[in-house]
């Protein structure tokens, strides 16, 4: 391979740039405006504290849309226009960069970031955060912000309008797995203040300063147990692969999901980090957990104590949290959250109630696996009846195991019947 050429500039980088100022999140931050400049745009409360030249243009951040054209706008403008963005922290961090790269080219751009709040909130509790999920809920959905916080030990949520400490904690209060909540509220200013509580007093509270931001953490995981390698919440290396063997769970009489069933379940039902996943009938628990294990949020509801026990245990082996509900379904899911996905598994004469009723609140699919081929009908109807489209298999393996004399024979498995039914993009479920 030949010497490397020299450095060119950045393909998209014409003459006229936006400068993007981070403020906020470190002690004593100012942003350094500079008197050239024509146009600055933020928050009002960055532009009050920014002390800006008397000469420029000012434009308060409410809408995107209309500040991005007048930047544009004044970048084309005859003569030496100089557009100032001021933004929390990083604004490359779940913030304005994006938009902006969007819509002017990540060359016309000079960011000059702060401290990112997140970072200055763990600062703030002592902690480590490069085993933390990170997830936005402003102006987004507050739910899967609650799913992350549900699913992995060490999160923290960017707050927004409706999706404060106070919601958050509301959500968390009876989710079943226990939290810790620290509120950082207006970092980097004199009113900065960094609160611990449970999620029931987060909810009980009123808060009327600006809060950056809300890590949510589990006692006794504050710090991963391992150093890491890869910053983000996932799991450690030998934690690698799923549709785990059934050795890997505890449970009775080899009554467990096999693991080319549990593969097939788990590809339908798609968990991932955000998502709630229900495992009704869980029996050992073992789809929970492998939901758990690729960053979902999982409830396992089984009607038998023994085997309520058997789903958290195994979801202390394998570390991840699991909310274990003890009782009968469909009576046992009315107080839940609606999930994403629903796992059904074993059989029954109530399986087309349990089914129809998991259907219904499903935001987009739903599994089913049954060994009674007079149930299939029932079954599908249950999906059809909520308006899910159903399809199926019948799933048959056999495994190779060892004869005498070092060869080999195929062990049949039982036949399964593996029902699914999925809702489309355009279909709704009751809030």
């Amino acid at each position: 391979m030949g010497e490397p050429g020299p450095a060119g500039p950045r393909p998209d980088a014409p003459g006229r740039v936006v400068t993007v100022l981070g403020t906020g999140t470190a002690a004593g931050d100012a942003p350094a405006v500079g008197g050239d400049a024509t146009l600055v745009v933020g928050a009002r409360r960055h532009l009050e504290a920014a002390g800006l030249p008397p000469g420029a243009r000012r434009i308060t951040l409410g809408p995107l849309a209309p500040a991005l054209d007048a930047v544009e706008a004044e970048l084309a403008a005859p003569g030496a226009p100089r557009v100032v963005v001021l933004a929390s922290g990083d604004p490359g961090f779940f913030g304005i960069v994006r938009a902006l790269a969007e819509r002017l080219g990540p060359g016309r751009l000079d960011v000059r970031p702060s401290v990112p709040s997140v970072a200055a909130a763990f600062a703030r509790a002592g902690l480590p955060w490069d085993d933390a999920a990170v997830v936005s809920a402003h102006g987004r959905d507050l739910r899967r912000a609650v799913n992350v916080c549900r699913a992995h030990p060490k999160t923290a949520v960017l707050t927004g309008p409706g999706a404060g400490p106070a919601e958050l904690g509301a959500a968390l209060a009876g989710a079943g797995v226990p939290r810790t909540l620290v509120v950082a509220q207006a970092l980097g200013t004199p009113r900065e203040s960094v609160r611990w509580l449970a999620p029931a007093e987060a909810a009980a509270r009123a808060w009327p300063e600006p809060v950056s931001v809300v890590l949510s953490l589990a006692p006794e995981r504050r710090v991963a147990d391992v150093q890491r390698t890869l910053a983000g919440p996932w799991r450690t290396e030998a934690d690698a692969g799923w549709a785990l063997p059934e050795s890997a769970f505890a449970h009775r009489d080899s009554m467990i999901t096999k693991y080319e069933v549990r593969a097939l379940a788990l590809a339908r039902l798609g968990p991932r980090p955000g998502d709630l996943v229900w495992d009704v009938g869980a029996g050992s628990g073992s789809v929970a957990v492998e939901c758990a294990r690729l960053g979902a949020a999982a409830v396992a509801v089984e009607r038998d104590a023994d085997g309520a026990e058997r789903c958290r245990a195994n979801a202390a082996a394998h570390g991840v949290d699991v909310q274990t509900v003890h009782g009968a379904a469909p009576q046992a899911l009315a107080g839940l959250p609606d999930p994403d996905a629903v796992f059904v598994g074993g059989g029954g004469r109530d399986l087309p109630a349990v089914v129809g009723a998991c259907a219904a609140r499903a935001r987009r699919t739903v599994v089913v696996t049954l060994a009674a081929l007079d149930r299939v009908p029932a079954v599908r109807a249950a999906l059809a009846g909520a308006g899910l489209a159903p399809e199926g298999v019948q799933l048959q393996s056999a495994r190779l195991a060892p004869l005498p004399g070092d060869v080999t024979r195929l062990a049949a498995v039982n036949p399964v019947f593996v029902l699914w039914g999925s809702r489309t993009r355009t279909q709704g479920v009751s809030p």
